[in-house]
């Protein structure tokens, strides 16, 4: 609501600085995802500025860079260190407001503890394991991530916590006056009445009619709004299952696999155990006594206080075994006869004693029944791999001097040569050609490449798909020839004529308003028909609220006092509206109590983010902060370049 407010009363009190409240920005630094981006400083190591003994050095700036530039990328993959040329001087502000508060804090003996930063890291969602809760391993691999040290991440946060712990208690209480609040909510509630005349472009096109001499010179004169940018003929061989389809699996790679899988395929033994594990050889050798005395193996293992749930070990291969007990004790209760027991055998879990209550063979998969599942296994992994040679090969004969001519002739691949296309994969030449959805990601780099670039091999959507891509030819971005635009330049020239005429008829229009003749009359007197007046009215509340742009009139209707009147032009060259402001109904809040306290809520917070860079600007000039602004231009030629 203020935000609207300000917009409409034109206000330019109030505006915040970016430096403040760095934890909000230095954080989010932190959690910024930098995978794509450099690492590395930039040059020197000299200091920027200094306060007191905190100095801001050219690697801090280029690390908060990189981190902002991440933070970009977000938002468009495209982002460069050029596009933060903006950002540039804020964040230098930013990061000396941040050396001040933390020189202010060591001279006032003000410590951030070691053990409020750690909460601080474990309340960030990178940093926590599987179970919800702060893991060395997931803070290890978020740290890695973001390309930061232990000790970087600290500083950031120590940062914003101390910012936080200084400028809220400068900034979190403060209040406006009823007096000062209530005025501008008596503002919200003020209603206009107003009426406002449209002179339409388009009610002047009739009798336009331009001269071949008339369109020439509007050409020559315009030729920037007709220059088509820079096309491209992109050459494209796409490279993917379709070249390996003939790939198969012979008879020889069967056989070689299923018998190197006989652990699969084979046959194989399947026991039914017993098997009592103790912690000492003597209560083994005792067990191994009763039951081969002929005793049950539940009763020859009760002793030792065993029960039949404890010795079940039930069915198992000899893999199942050998992952229960280990190789050692699984190979030799595999080998014993049925009936048999077999021990003590001693493993890292204690003394084994096994018994061998039944065997079973179960028969294998013959290499015929499993032919079909083996051969699409294999088909599947020779194709990938077939395709993987296929590219690796292309971009070798590429790398050699090979042309794409060559390599695509060579290779037997299909080549698609696109029309002449801008970077928007748009053709003039042929306004209904779409690039294939499958190759559209290939105009990017098509775009990016040098016209003298060797061919690039490039991955496409799926798993196995590539192409190779070639420029192939580039059309400079030019003029469009004029018999190509003739009728578009016509319909231009038309269009600002009549706009011409309209301007003319509508500034006729405004000197008579302004003279206090009714709109309705100067309307009438145009000469020309013309739209009825429109009579509306609006409360400044309801624009604040109606979240939608503001048709120009009705913006207008609150820039002007009562009685006035002037022209302002419609959107998209529609014409010019005459507005005037017939009736001011001053507002009243003083029986909207809910009103005036969201204003005075509103209004606090721009005056607690007002008194929070007062205390930090306070500080700065008490601490006598030193900039080298020679070195801060000289870096923002080199890390961004921003004009100094």
């Amino acid at each position: 609501m203020l935000s609207s407010f300000r917009n409409l009363s034109k206000s330019r009190g109030g505006q915040i600085t970016l430096g403040l409240f760095g934890l909000a920005i230095l954080a989010s630094f932190a959690m910024a995802d930098v995978g794509n981006i450099v690492s590395g400083g930039f040059g020197t190591s000299g200091a920027l500025a200094k306060v007191g003994s905190e100095e801001l050095t050219d690697r801090e700036l280029s690390r908060a860079l990189e981190r902002l530039l991440a933070k970009a990328r977000q938002q468009k993959a495209d982002a460069d260190y050029a596009s933060l040329a903006g950002e540039y001087d804020p964040l230098v502000a930013a990061l000396i407001q941040d050396h001040a508060i933390r020189a202010f804090a060591d001279s006032t003996g003000m410590v951030v503890s070691r053990r409020l930063v750690d909460a601080e890291i474990a309340r960030i969602p990178g940093t926590r394991g599987l179970d919800g809760k702060f893991s060395e391993q997931a803070y290890g691999a978020f740290l890695q991530l973001q390309r930061m040290t232990d000790q970087e991440l600290r500083q950031l946060l120590s940062s914003g916590l101390l910012q936080q712990l200084m400028l809220t208690p400068v900034a979190g209480n403060s209040r406006m006056p009823l007096g000062v609040a209530a005025p501008y909510a008596s503002m919200l509630l003020e209603a206009r009445q107003g009426e406002a005349a449209l002179v339409p472009s388009d009610a002047f096109r009739a009798g336009l009619n331009p001269t071949d001499a008339d369109l020439q010179r509007f050409y020559a004169e315009n030729k920037a709004r007709y220059t088509v940018p820079e096309q491209r003929v992109l050459r494209i061989a796409s490279i993917g299952p379709e070249q390996v389809a003939s790939v198969a699996a012979s008879d020889k790679d069967l056989a070689d696999y299923y018998n190197a899988n006989q652990a699969t395929y084979g046959g194989k033994d399947v026991r039914v155990l017993s098997q009592a594990v103790v912690a000492d050889r003597k209560a083994a050798d005792s067990i191994v006594a009763r039951a081969r005395s002929g005793a049950n193996f539940v009763a020859a293992t009760a002793p030792a206080g065993l029960s039949a749930a404890d010795i079940s070990v039930g069915p198992q291969t000899l893999d199942d075994f050998t992952k229960l007990a280990g190789a050692k004790v699984a190979t030799a209760a595999f080998a014993g006869a049925p009936g048999s027991v077999i021990g003590p055998i001693q493993s890292d879990l204690g003394w084994h004693v096994i018994k061998v209550e039944s065997v079973k063979r179960e028969a294998g998969t013959s290499l015929d029944a499993a032919r079909a599942e083996i051969a699409a296994k294999l088909t599947i992994d020779k194709r990938k791999e077939a395709l993987t040679d296929l590219v690796t090969k292309v971009e070798d004969e590429i790398a050699g001097g090979m042309s794409f001519a060559e390599v695509t002739a060579g290779n037997k691949l299909a080549v698609i040569e696109t029309p002449p296309l801008t970077a928007g994969g748009v053709s003039r030449s042929d306004p209904a050609y779409k690039v294939p959805a499958n190759l559209a990601q290939l105009l990017k780099a098509g775009f990016d490449a040098s016209p003298d670039d060797d061919p690039t091999v490039e991955t496409l959507p799926g798993d196995s798909n590539f192409a190779l891509l070639a420029v192939g030819r580039v059309i400079e971005a030019a003029p469009a020839p004029f018999a190509t635009v003739r009728a578009q330049v016509a319909e231009d020239w038309i269009a600002r004529r009549a706009t011409e005429r309209a301007r003319a008829v509508a500034s006729a229009i405004a000197a008579k308003a302004a003279k206090n003749i009714p709109l309705d009359q100067a309307v009438a007197e145009a000469g020309v028909a013309l739209p009825k007046v429109d009579h509306f009215a609006a409360r400044r509340i309801d624009l604040t609220q109606s979240g939608a742009q503001i048709p120009a009139p009705v913006r207008m209707l609150f820039n002007l006092a009562a009685g006035k009147s002037r022209m302002v032009a419609a959107p998209n060259g529609q014409g010019f509206f005459i507005v005037r402001v017939v009736k001011i109904v001053p507002g009243n809040a003083l029986n909207q109590p809910g009103l005036i306290g969201r204003m005075q809520a509103e209004f606090g917070q721009v005056a607690g983010d007002e008194y929070a860079q007062e205390f930090v600007g306070a500080i700065q000039s008490d601490l006598k902060v030193k900039r080298n602004d020679k070195a801060i231009a000289e870096a923002k030629r080199r890390l961004v370049g921003g004009a100094n």
